[in-house]
C-alpha cells in the first residue's frame, strides 16, 4: 500500500509542478502496478529502463543530423567560439557525470529516492526540468568522492 501512496503523491506533485514527463512516468508505473504478475517486468525496467532512456534521447539528439539540419560544417564552427568550446567541454563533463551516475544508481538505488524527490522539488518550486536524474546522480557520486578524500564520510 506504501508503494500505491507514495506514486499517487509523486503523480500529484508531478502534476501540480505541471512536469508532464513525471506525470506520465508515475501513470506508466500505476498502471503496471495495477497487472497482475508485473514484478519480472518492473525489475526489467528498473535493471534497464535509463540506458533505454538513454537511447531514446541519443536518437532525437542524431535526428538533426539526419535530416540535415546540422552537419560537418555545424561542428566545425562549434570550435571556432569560446561557447563552443564551452559546450563541448560540458557535453564531455555530463557523459562522464552520467557514467558515474549510472553506477552509483545500481550501487546504492536507496538514492533513487533522495535525486527523484529533489528533481521533484526542482521542478515545483524552482520551474526546472526533471531531465537530470542521471547527472544528478553523477554528480552525487562526485561530491561523494570528494567528501570521503577529506574523511568527512566513509
Amino acid at each position: 500500500m506504501e508503494s500505491w501512496l507514495f506514486l499517487a503523491i509523486i503523480l500529484v506533485v508531478a502534476f501540480l509542478g505541471k512536469n508532464q514527463s513525471l506525470v506520465i512516468a508515475s501513470l506508466v508505473v500505476l498502471a503496471l502496478k495495477l497487472i497482475p504478475n508485473t514484478q519480472k517486468l518492473l525489475t526489467t525496467i528498473q535493471a534497464k529502463g535509463i540506458n533505454w532512456g538513454v537511447t531514446v534521447i541519443s536518437v532525437a539528439i542524431l535526428v538533426p543530423i539526419a535530416t540535415g539540419q546540422i552537419g560537418f560544417k555545424d561542428l566545425l564552427n562549434a570550435f571556432k567560439s569560446p561557447v563552443g568550446f564551452v559546450a563541448v567541454a560540458c557535453g564531455v563533463l555530463v557523459a562522464i557525470l552520467s557514467s558515474k551516475g549510472v553506477g552509483l544508481l545500481s550501487q546504492s538505488p536507496e538514492i533513487t529516492v533522495a535525486l527523484i524527490f529533489g528533481t521533484i522539488m526542482g521542478v515545483v518550486l524552482f520551474k526546472g526540468i526533471a531531465a537530470g536524474p542521471v547527472i544528478a546522480s553523477g554528480i552525487t557520486f562526485v561530491i561523494i568522492q570528494v567528501m570521503q578524500s577529506l574523511s568527512l564520510i566513509k
